[in-house]
């Protein structure tokens, strides 16, 4: 099971819209990876999920504090940044592997930083700009079921095919 699908987000609210539908399909132990150039929109999806997620408060990338974690009554959900990880190892002194567990969601941007110890994902999300005056282009692979149900939501949102 590893189905593929590529959509083009031609603005910033595209990029919400695909991480609200991806709220409606979390689920406990979901690990979700999300790589792309600075600037791709990997925190804006993240974004898009949490205020689906009922999320009111403020939405920041987590490049210097690694984690932020946002509570919620039905999961834990962690949003990690390795942008700035130099040595993999870096991921056993920070404690970071007891937040990947099966009543928390984990949604990892850089995740080829720290890939040797990271679980694998159920959905990988690649963010790519196709050109700077205009959207992005999404790639996102389902590993598992739980990967498999994101993608419906996605595909529910029917976005145009990617170039």
């Amino acid at each position: 099971m590893h189905t593929t699908n590529r959509y083009w987000l031609p603005s910033a609210g595209d990029t919400e819209r695909v991480g609200a539908a991806l709220a409606r399909a979390l689920s406990g132990g979901l690990v979700l990876t999300l790589a792309g150039d600075l600037g791709a929109g990997k925190t804006t999806l993240v974004r898009g999920t949490l205020r689906a997620l009922g999320w009111t408060g403020p939405v920041k990338s987590p490049t210097y504090s690694l984690v932020e974690y946002y509570p919620f009554s039905s999961l834990y959900l962690y949003h990690f940044d390795f942008y700035r990880f130099a040595d993999p190892i870096e991921w056993e002194t920070a404690g970071l592997a007891e937040c990947f567990r099966d009543d928390s969601v984990c949604l990892v941007e850089w995740p080829e930083r720290v890939a040797a110890w990271l679980p694998p994902a159920d959905l990988a999300i690649e963010l790519a700009h196709v050109d700077a005056d205009v959207g992005r282009r999404l790639v996102a692979r389902a590993a598992s079921a739980e990967g498999e149900r994101c993608l419906v939501e996605i595909a529910r949102l029917n976005l145009p095919a990617a170039p």
